[in-house]
């Protein structure tokens, strides 16, 4: 019977209530310890009711009491609980954060045990969304919670702190008390007539628009806020580079020496690997999913041709190829015709194939690069670069050409650590919305257009910065963007 209440009272449950909410904050597993979050109206007393000795109730805030979940007389396992009061909590409300042995069958057994009590599932994200909604945090420090659990390398932590610590909502806030103060002036204009206004205002005429000049330098922080995603968005998704060239050039290798373990087969047996393996490292900051691919020839194996058809389909699909050249052997016919077929032509497309192909002369430690003539002209405009996969050797140029490589079409958007970026599609989104109808605003007032048709778009920007930090919102895009979140936070 008590199940089937607990899978009633967990299907209604719904963002916005404050019933007592409990879930995993660490992912059961072989661990020495596992932390389950606790929060909701009467979440310390209902904890109380299967922790011994009872005095969770008693202790003030901030306090961490020792001591055992019990349920139906049974002591299940000896914790350490952390209390905190509404509202000195992570989610406004009375909260606790449980912290149990590890193991796949303790934290479950806990939880458990809570639920008998009481507690109820947390929805995804639900501690967030309450703490958003008691006003311990914005939206753009709700979702940085979420970039900065999911952050694949150092820089991406960096930056989701940095958004943590509120750098993104006090720019936006910063431009948007810019545009308060246009708008102001434009309404007041709209609210008075001409002759009520002062004649010695240095504002602009009603067929005007009051405070351009400050229009203009919030719509230039707008554009650069706005700018500032397509280089994020490299450091939270991160990019695709494959290692393509000829069997036996030594791509296994240097898959091997860039990840710092041996992953890939290496022999000196051409055509040993038949299909693609792929792992995730970190380059310049920037996350990058590598993929080592099946020798570029023609072959009449049938499960080898597969693999080389394969390994042209990632090709296609990659925002960096490393095609290695087998120094030992120089430059072959085979090597020019891939080059001349994969970066020649000309126009955009072109081009854009040649800015993501990098040439590496493989080897160098028994054929370096001097002795032999390499590869020139427009398909090798990034150079080639020198490498041995055997010793290591430049293998920090290495580094270096693919972070250029990657960030090449975004170089006047590198900022300093300290400037405030966007962190999610969302903020891009309605930043671009924002900059639209500034612009648009803007555009009428050059050609002296009435302010009852300036104004409206000059609210529409405020309203998209203020649905950024959370100042406007519904509850249904609240749900939605909440519900992404993990279990726990």
């Amino acid at each position: 019977m008590r199940n089937n209440y607990e899978e009633a009272a967990n299907k209604n449950a719904a963002y916005g209530d404050d019933s007592p909410i409990a879930a995993f904050a660490t992912t059961p597993g072989n661990s020495a310890l596992t932390m389950i979050r606790c929060s909701g109206k009467g979440a310390i007393e209902m904890a109380s009711s299967v922790f011994e000795p009872p005095k969770i109730k008693d202790v003030s805030g901030n306090t961490v009491v020792h001591g055992w979940i019990v349920a139906a007389n049974e002591k299940i396992d000896e914790v350490l609980v952390s209390v905190f009061h509404g509202p000195k909590s992570y989610t406004g409300e009375d909260s606790l954060d449980i912290c149990c042995h590890g193991g796949p069958s303790a934290g479950r057994a806990v939880l458990l045990a809570l639920k008998s009590a009481g507690f109820r599932d947390a929805l995804p994200g639900e501690f967030t969304f309450r703490a958003f909604m008691n006003g311990k945090i914005d939206l753009t420090r709700s979702e940085s919670v979420m970039e900065l659990v999911s952050a694949k390398t150092e820089t991406g932590r960096r930056h989701a702190v940095m958004r943590l610590s509120g750098s993104l909502y006090a720019e936006i806030s910063d431009i948007k008390n810019l545009l308060v103060q246009v708008l102001a002036g434009a309404e007041i204009y709209l609210d008075y007539s001409e002759d009520e206004i002062s004649a010695d205002s240095d504002d602009e005429t009603t067929g005007r628009l009051p405070g351009r000049d400050i229009a203009l330098t919030a719509l230039e922080r707008l554009k650069k806020l706005y700018a500032s995603w397509q280089l994020e968005r490299l450091y939270q998704e991160g990019v695709t580079a494959v290692i393509a060239g000829r069997p036996n050039a030594g791509k296994s290798s240097l898959f091997n020496s860039l990840l710092k373990e041996d992953r890939s087969i290496v022999t000196e047996i051409p055509g040993t690997t038949r299909d693609w393996i792929e792992a995730w490292v970190s380059i310049e900051g920037i996350p990058v999913r590598l993929v080592d691919t099946a020798g570029l020839r023609d072959s009449s194996d049938s499960v080898e041709r597969i693999g080389v058809e394969r390994s042209r389909k990632l090709m296609e699909e990659a925002d960096i190829v490393l095609y290695l050249i087998d120094g030992a052997q120089g430059v072959t016919n085979e090597d020019r015709d891939f080059i001349a077929g994969y970066a020649g032509g000309s126009g955009r497309e072109a081009q854009s194939a040649a800015q993501k192909l990098l040439l590496l002369w493989n080897k160098a430690d028994i054929a370096p690069v001097s002795a032999v003539q390499p590869p020139q002209g427009e398909f090798a405009a990034n150079g080639v670069i020198s490498v041995s996969a055997k010793t290591g050797e430049g293998l920090n140029n290495l580094y270096t050409a693919i972070g250029s490589a990657i960030t090449r079409q975004t170089t006047d958007l590198q900022q300093s650590e300290t400037y405030a970026s966007l962190g999610t599609e969302r903020q891009k989104n309605l930043t671009g919305a924002a900059c639209a109808a500034l612009e648009e605003a803007l555009a009428l007032a050059e050609k002296e257009e009435p302010l009852d048709l300036i104004a409206p778009l000059l609210r529409e920007a405020v309203n998209a910065l203020g649905e950024i930090t959370g100042e406007v919102s519904t509850a249904g895009i609240l749900e939605e963007m909440f519900s992404r979140f993990c279990v726990g936070k």
